[in-house]
């Protein structure tokens, strides 16, 4: 068995060290050559976003990468999307179904307009959002204008919609579920629900 005496160990470690020195200050040329064969990093150029996953009620974090400068000529495109590290519920981690949503966001089946069917008709027809948005508005205003209940038969006042409930989204922040959940109880509803089961 070889043994090394301790000046020859303590002689060793200070020839690494500075060899170890030299090289981590340029002398050596090993980061130039390491940093011409790395490939640029795809996804230097693009604009990062943070967004919730809109599967389930657990409300993963999500960081979605895009190209595109949002000028008039340009369209944004997804090409990246990975868990958010500093997300307090998923800590960068996603299921099987958050994993795939690039496909989600890239699917040709999937709905990115109002689609409105008229009565009769077997064809949904594109609308705008504004129409969409004006026509829930009125149906809403005449179905509570119509059965709104203000008091019960024995005559307490109850403040009851009851022909109209809410399915609300759960991957939404808690002040979001907050104002939903006051905004349906004082339109007097009591059909509320979500995944989650508000």
């Amino acid at each position: 068995m070889n043994m090394v005496s301790r000046r020859g160990f303590i002689g060793g470690a200070a020839a690494g060290l500075a060899v170890t020195t030299l090289g981590a200050f340029g002398f050596g040329g090993a980061e130039q050559a390491l940093a011409a064969s790395v490939r640029p990093y795809k996804l230097s150029r693009t604009t990062e976003t943070r967004n919730t996953c809109p599967y389930c009620s657990v409300s993963c974090g999500l960081l979605v990468y895009s190209l595109g400068d949002h000028s008039k000529n340009a369209k944004a495109s997804v090409l990246h999307i990975e868990g958010d590290p500093d997300h307090p519920i998923n800590r960068g981690t996603l299921c099987p179904k958050g994993a795939g949503l690039l496909d989600f966001v890239h699917a040709e089946t999937r709905t990115k307009y109002p689609m409105y069917r008229k009565p009769g008709s077997d064809k949904l027809e594109r609308v705008s959002w504004d129409w969409a948005l004006d026509r829930i508005a009125r149906l809403m205003k005449d179905d509570r204008d119509k059965n709104f209940v203000e008091k019960a038969a024995n005559g307490t006042t109850v403040n009851r919609w009851l022909t109209t409930g809410m399915l609300c989204a759960s991957a939404s922040t808690n002040e979001t579920a907050y104002i939903t959940y006051k905004w349906a109880r004082n339109m007097g509803m009591l059909a509320l629900d979500n995944q989650a089961r508000i």
